[in-house]
């Protein structure tokens, strides 16, 4: 019993010994630990840049791959023609009363290339960061540039045919820096993910097809006004400076054959001249280089003439 009793007896004073240590020990472990993550002389760690954030690299040139639409984008449609869009009576009648040639008298020949229209015009995209918060679009039709702002910028007083745009990264991979978008290839189990709408004629968002294999890493969303009003379609759709234009940017998984994409979504929402919001989807292929950039000025070639379809004969 004896012997028991002093054993209990060491093995507490051992156990006091170390509570005494780990109690000196530890706010001194964790002081210097602290000490490592603000950095040397105890000063915060910068706050990163968007440039830093971002989950996927939408940098480079890219080229406008129109597998539908085309009688829309192509060509400059035939006045009056709305079709798709859910126009009001307003619009629709500011549709049919457009002219080419007025519009070109007042030097507006840029309103088919503002912001509500210029993804959905025939040409190249070059992505590119005008600085660490500031992501920068142009396009060569109409020689346009977008600035994409991250953060709380003020809007410029006087309203331009780009507007201003805030940006922020969504998604998993915000903060992990610019991903490769996983593949080769595709989607769940192994499937292909068709950019746009897949070839079915969707104007209305992404693929139904492989959702989760496009938003992995992550996506760019962009709001948009203080814009001049213009239009949605070459022909004088119109859409007004009381509109909000929100778009995603997509990285899609690179294809097989090495093929890369850029799939933008965009919604208008125009309390003056639509009934509903209006839904695209706009692709781009990456390019090697920017050997093929050819900036244009605006220019809108005269629509295509209205064709009066012939009325059925009266039943004898």
């Amino acid at each position: 019993m004896r012997h028991i009793s002093l054993s209990s007896s060491r093995l507490g004073l051992l156990a006091l010994c170390g509570a005494l240590a780990w109690f000196v020990a530890g706010p001194l472990s964790t002081s210097v630990a602290g000490g490592q993550a603000r950095g040397r002389g105890g000063a915060p760690a910068a706050p990163r840049t968007a440039r830093e954030l971002a989950p996927i690299d939408l940098t480079g040139n890219w080229v406008a791959v129109i597998t539908e639409d085309y009688r829309w984008r192509m060509v400059t449609p035939p006045k009056g023609d709305v079709s798709s869009i859910p126009v009001n009576a307003e619009a629709r009648k500011a549709a049919e009363a457009w002219d080419l040639a007025t519009d070109t008298a007042a030097s507006l020949q840029c309103k088919a290339f503002g912001v509500g229209g210029i993804m959905r015009q025939p040409g190249r995209l070059r992505v590119s960061w005008a600085d660490p918060a500031t992501l920068k679009l142009e396009f060569d039709a109409g020689t346009q540039t977008r600035l994409l702002n991250f953060g709380q910028t003020p809007a410029p007083a006087e309203r331009t045919w780009q507007g201003h745009s805030v940006a922020v990264w969504e998604g998993p991979g915000v903060g992990r820096g610019g991903e490769a978008p996983p593949g080769p290839g595709a989607g769940p189990a192994g499937q292909v993910v068709v950019p746009g709408g897949g070839g079915q004629g969707l104007r209305g968002g992404p693929p139904p097809r492989g959702i989760a294999s496009i938003q992995r890493g992550g996506s760019l969303k962009v709001t948009t006004t203080g814009f001049r009003e213009g239009y949605l379609r070459k022909n004088g759709v119109p859409y007004s400076e009381q509109a909000v234009i929100t778009e995603y940017f997509h990285r899609l998984p690179p294809y097989p054959n090495g093929d890369q994409w850029l799939h933008v979504t965009t919604i208008v929402e125009d309390p003056r001249y639509l009934t509903q919001p209006f839904y695209t989807s706009t692709q781009f292929k990456l390019e090697a280089d920017g050997t093929k950039w050819n900036p244009t000025p605006c220019a809108t070639p005269p629509p295509l003439p209205v064709v009066e379809r012939p009325k059925p004969a009266p039943a004898r």
